[in-house]
Formats: structure tokens, sequence, C-alpha cells
């Protein structure tokens, strides 16, 4: 049985959790915004985690030795900038300067502090980011522990217990969640409210060591967190039954206080008095329970072998060629990690298997708990690949959003895009993936044609820092480069050019054959066509398109396996939307239907046949 704290440690632990809700109030009140209450509810488990369980440097928050904390309920974020404040890493007059557009102590957290990892804004994501997290320590070696504390009302994120079910299966000891059973959502009551056995049974039936404790009471949550931190295999979850609003005399369990402060001035000041009369005054000198040292000298990463590609060869998927690159690349780069959703045999990113099987990690049939481990594994310098089909892959598009938001290291790979992979059917088929990646102004994102520039696609990917997406097909097609090609971020390549060019069409991917097919029929009828493989459609080429625009007559035809809004069109007219230019975007018009890959790219007006036309029409 774990020993009762002494009665000056348990008071001063108390007075932790009082001072963290007064600064919550006071700060909240300030800005006369934000989630005071949610904040009171926690400030017990803020106080037993930050001061007794958890193994840090308070003035070292983003040493790589530290324990892991996540606030998956960010807009919390008010209580974890007083607990920084508490451990002495923060001033305490910079806490009024909450949710100010020069401060960085935002709304919810941000990455810009050196204490957090992801942006958690969005509920439901920092128990998968724990997951990748956990794993990262698993493959360093480390003991390291990763607490993620959620909300009840995030409870109904289905991520969430896809999140639970791989930490379960996958064994994850590590890895320690709180649950803040505080009652009360946004809107209405919770799901199951203060139902503390329903929420047992749940977490239990995944395969979680629970815990139920009154989450107000330090030394319940002082016992609770040492049994978590001596589990070896199984995950652990303390689900704590708190109060929304605790010791907020006008706000303590009642309902509509969700997001508002307490109004500046009289009643602040009666919340501020009621919460100083809990204060002891115990004299408590708290000292960090520093972490033990750890080996963080950076991994060094050897060169790749050439792509083993030659023109003229055996038609290669761009797809293949990703799961080639990845287990290259593994062999000389101790960084690198394959993440994969049961699809591995398809996007063949199992490949990375013969290189280290430890270095696959399957979420098996769940997207967003897909990305959110590879965020979570590139918050501990691992260089995640995680890919699915491009189509599945919208299921996890809001943490790919937080992935910007955050600047995470992430790299996306989706395969299987656009309407080529034929009989499947339009379900299976991603046209909408470039507009998602696209419309976020951080990521970098790549469009191979064939099996060389997806091989250095992914080099590169991994040698950026920041989120990358790479957009793979399914058909094999030729090789149009040979192993010393040269690619470059924002740069293209043009594989037609003529002085007498009257037309540019650009296009990466399957309708880049397209393209040179209609290019060499326009010759054949004397009408020189320029012909442009885009690559990198973020950030763009605009130099080579600007040139084109100029000495094409100002005729650029786009053409793209996607549809018409967001991707290479999209891309193009954006460049070019303060030129002297003509763009016609040849795009998926409609939903797809079942057939084969020529079939449907010429029923949807990006055959060659459609290219050709559009020249002819342009250039007359």
């Amino acid at each position: 049985m774990p020993l009762a704290l002494e009665q000056d440690k348990l008071a001063g632990l108390r007075d932790k959790a009082t001072k963290m809700r007064i600064s919550s109030v006071r700060s909240t009140s300030k800005a006369a915004s934000g989630h005071p209450t949610t904040c009171a509810s926690a400030a017990e488990i803020m106080a037993a985690l930050f001061f007794d369980a958890m193994r840090y440097n308070p003035r070292d928050p983003a040493s790589e030795a530290n324990d892991v904390f996540i606030l998956s309920k960010g807009h919390a974020a008010p209580v974890l900038y007083a607990a920084w404040a508490e451990a002495g890493y923060l001033d305490e007059s910079e806490l009024l300067n909450l949710r100010n557009i020069d401060s960085d102590l935002e709304g919810h957290p941000p990455t810009t502090l050196p204490f957090v990892d992801v942006a958690t804004g969005s509920l439901g994501q920092g128990l998968s980011v724990g997951v990748g997290m956990a794993h990262a320590c698993r493959l360093d070696g480390n003991d390291r522990r990763v607490w993620v504390l959620l909300g009840d009302g995030e409870a109904a994120e289905g991520a969430v217990w896809e999140a639970a079910s791989m930490a379960a299966n996958d064994g994850l000891g590590n890895l320690i969640a709180t649950v803040d059973v505080n009652r009360l959502g946004q809107s209405a009551p919770t799901m199951l409210q203060h139902d503390m056995e329903a929420y047992k049974i749940r977490w239990e039936a995944f395969g979680w060591e629970t815990l139920i404790v009154d989450g107000h009471d330090i030394q319940e949550l002082v016992d609770a967190y040492e049994q978590a931190r001596n589990s070896l295999f199984t995950p652990t979850v303390i689900l704590a039954k708190t109060f929304k609003g605790r010791g907020i005399p006008c706000a303590e369990d009642k309902d509509g206080w969700h997001g508002k402060p307490i109004p500046a001035g009289e009643l602040e000041e009666q919340t501020i008095q009621a919460l100083e009369a809990e204060l002891t005054g115990t004299a408590f000198e708290w000292k960090p329970n520093l972490p033990p040292a750890i080996d963080s000298r950076p991994a060094s990463a050897g060169v790749a072998p050439e792509p083993p590609y030659r023109v003229g060869g055996p038609f290669v998927a761009t797809r293949n060629a990703y799961g080639a690159a990845l287990a290259a690349l593994a062999e000389v780069d101790s960084r690198i990690v394959g993440v994969d959703g049961d699809v591995g045999n398809s996007t063949f990113t199992t490949d990375i298997v013969k290189t280290d099987p430890s270095r696959l990690l399957q979420c098996y049939i769940a997207e967003q708990n897909l990305v959110g481990v590879a965020m979570g594994l590139a918050c501990r310098r691992k260089i995640p690949f995680a890919s699915s089909f491009a189509c599945f892959l919208a299921r996890g598009y809001d943490f790919m959003r937080l992935a910007a938001i955050s600047s995470t290291n992430v790299k996306l790979v989706g395969t299987h895009a656009g309407i080529s992979i034929g009989e499947d059917g339009p379900s299976q088929m991603g046209l909408e993936d470039l507009a998602m990646t696209c419309a976020e102004p951080n990521y970098t994102v790549y469009y191979p044609t064939d099996a060389t520039s997806a091989w250095r696609a992914i080099e590169l990917a991994a040698g950026i820092e920041g989120p990358v997406y790479v957009r793979t097909s399914r058909p094999k097609t030729p090789i149009l480069y040979g192993p010393d090609e040269v690619f470059e971020t924002g740069k293209a390549k043009v594989l037609r050019r003529s002085a007498e060019d009257r037309v540019a069409i650009v296009a990466a991917g399957v309708t880049l054959y397209e393209a040179l097919e209609a290019a060499d029929q326009l010759a054949s009828e004397g009408i020189r066509a320029r012909v442009i493989d885009l690559f990198s459609v973020q950030p763009i080429d605009r130099d080579t398109l600007l040139a084109a625009a100029a000495e094409c007559g100002g005729n650029i035809i786009a053409v793209e396996d996607h549809y018409v809004h967001g991707g290479i069109g999209s891309a193009v007219l954006s460049a070019l939307a303060e030129e002297e230019a003509r763009v016609r975007q040849l795009a998926v018009r409609g939903i797809a239907r079942s057939g084969k890959a020529a079939e449907l790219l010429d029923r949807f007006g990006i055959s060659a046949r459609h290219i050709a036309d559009a020249a002819r029409s342009m250039a007359a």
C-alpha cells in the first residue's frame, strides 16, 4: 500500500491546486474570455501530476529526458500555464497576458511554448498523440512516461477509442491517461455524467487498467499515479470524478458556465476571496522529481541508395516506389518509422519490415489515430511516414489540420489517388486530397508521376522539417526519369518545349502521360504544346508557369485526376492570378463510377483526346 503523504506535503499540494484555480480565474477574467470552470475541475489533478508524479526539469521544459504531458482538453490551457508558473518556469504576472495577441499564452496551448508538443484545440486528439509518443519512448529504449489529461466530453470522440484500442493491443504500459469527469459539457451534461462504473466498464473493455478516484482528493490521485507508473505492459486510465467550477461559488457544478470567465469586478473579487480562504499557508518546499539523464545525441542519417529505375525499364506504380524508398531510407536513418492502417500490402509501407520490423506501427483501420500516432512520433524526433488510400485520409483531416497548426514533422502518403484506380469505384478514389493538404499554408505537397520522382519525393519529404503530403497512384506507369534526375521542392519539370509552343499543358501523375500523348498528337498536326510536370504542387514553381504563359500566348491547360476545386488547376490559377493568361481546367467533374482506368479518364474529360481538343481550341 502507498504511504500516506506527509501532512505538510498534502496541504502544500492542495494549496498548489487552489493557487492554480486563482490564477485561472484571474487570467480569464482579465482576458474577458476563456474556460475557468474546466480549469477548476482539473486543479488537483494538475497538482498531483506536476508536483508529485511527473519527472521533469522545470528549468528545461523541452528536455527529451522529461516525462511528457499532453493536455488533450486544450481549452483548459490557463491551468496548464498556471502549473508552469507554480513550477517556476513562467512568471506569475505573465499569466495576465492570456489571449493577448503579443503573448504565447494563447487560448489553447500553442507549440511556440517549449512545454507544448502539439496543439490540442480540437478535442479527441491527445490520446492518439500520446500513443505515438509512448511508442517513440519504447523505440528509444527509455522509461519516460506519457501523461495525457482528457475531458469527459471528448470521450465521445471515436478517435479516443481508436487510440485506446491500439494502446492496449500494443501493451503501452508507459502511457497513463486521466479523464477529468466533471459531468458538464459545453451545452449540456455529458453522455454518462458521473456514472463512473459505466466509464470503468468501457475502458476495461478496451484493455486498460482502470482506477476510479475522487478527483479532488490529492491522496487518492497520488496513490493512483504511483500505481500507474509501475505498470509495465498495460496502459492505465485514472477516472477522476470532479466538479466543473470547483471552488467557484457562482459556478460549481452549474450548467451554463462553459467558456465564460467570471466577470471582472465584484463577482471576480468575491470568487478570489472564496478561493483564498481555502489556502492553508503551509510551508511546502517543492523539489522537482528530476528525470534520469538520457542519450539525446541527434541521430545520424546516411545517404540512401539511388533509385533503381531506368528509362525504358519495366513499368512501376508510384505507390510501389514509395514503399521501396521508405525501406531504403530506413536502412540509413533510424528515425524513419512507418505507420500503417491495415493497407500496407497496397501502399507498400510494409516494405520497411525488411529493414526493421519494430519500425512499422500497425494502427489497423483507424485513420484518425493513424495520423495522431504519426504526430506523436514526430514530436519525439522520429520521421514518421503514415500512409493509406488518399480517400481514407479524409477521415483524419482534423488531425492533419492540427499537424499544420503545430508545424509537426509528419509525413503523409496517399495512394490510390483519383479515378485511375478503376474498377473499385468512387468510394475508393481520392479526389479531394490535394484540396485538403494545399489548404494548409505550411504543408509541402508533392505529386510524383513516375517511380523515380516518387522515390525522390520520399527522400525530399524526409529531409524537410514540417508536414508533407505525397500523392501516389495505383497504375503501373512508364519510367520518365533516370536515376540521376534531380528533383527539388518548388520546382517543376518541363518535358516538352519549343520556340513555337502555342499552349502549355500542366499535369502530374497519370494525366501527365495523357498530356504527353496529346502533345505528340498535336505536334503531328503542327501545333506545338509545352508539357510541364508540376511535381511540387505546394510550393508551386511560379517562375516556370510565368515563363510558359509568356512564351505560349498566355494559353495554359491544367489537367488532373482530382476534383476541379483545390487541386492542380486551382494552384496554377492562384500562381497566375495577376498575369495575362487564360487557364482552362480539365478535372473530374461529378461523381465517378467503376470502370477501367482508361475508360474513366476519357469519360470524365481528362484523357489525351480531351487535352488535345482543349489545346486546339485555345491555340486557334
